[in-house]
């Protein structure tokens, strides 16, 4: 089986990979990890280039938000290994638009299953901000897992 656990670092994704820890998965099966942190918004890309306290920024930016994402990426990593040593785990820290980026990878890696946490949003949030686990849920051309705390109203 191939799985693509797509987490955070929230509370709702450390609640994915526990439950995915769970899960008596066959042996060999491969666990693609991924986080994808968004680019800060920039509203002229001339900036960059002419202001170097905000090029500065922008790749301060860039390089926390990846050393973060190989972080979260790992911890997942050792607990879903702990669980089952059997799985091939990878890891991939990437940005862009979450939504698009996960879908991608689980169509690349070419995914029997995605696993993601929920967000807890109710329907007026989902409607303003948009939902990634109800983007996938409706998009994927694989399952999609979407964990929520069961003790969350």
């Amino acid at each position: 089986m191939k799985i693509v656990l797509a987490i955070d670092g929230s509370d709702f994704s450390k609640l994915a990979v526990k439950e995915l820890a769970k899960l008596p998965l066959q042996n060999e099966s491969e666990v693609c990890i991924i986080n994808v942190y968004e680019h800060p918004a920039i509203s002229t890309p001339s900036l960059i280039t002419s202001t170097s306290s905000i090029n500065s920024y922008y790749k301060e930016f860039l390089s926390n938000a990846e050393k973060i994402g190989k972080k979260i990426v790992s911890e997942a990593g050792k607990i879903l290994k702990e669980k089952n040593s059997s799985l091939r785990i990878t890891t991939n820290v990437v940005s862009g638009l979450p939504k698009k980026e996960i879908l991608e990878k689980a169509e690349s890696f070419d995914a029997d299953l995605i696993v993601v946490g929920s967000q807890g949003q109710g329907a007026f949030s989902r409607l303003l901000l948009g939902s990634v686990s109800q983007y996938l849920a409706t998009h994927a051309k694989c399952s999609v897992m979407i964990v929520k705390d069961k003790d969350t109203k």
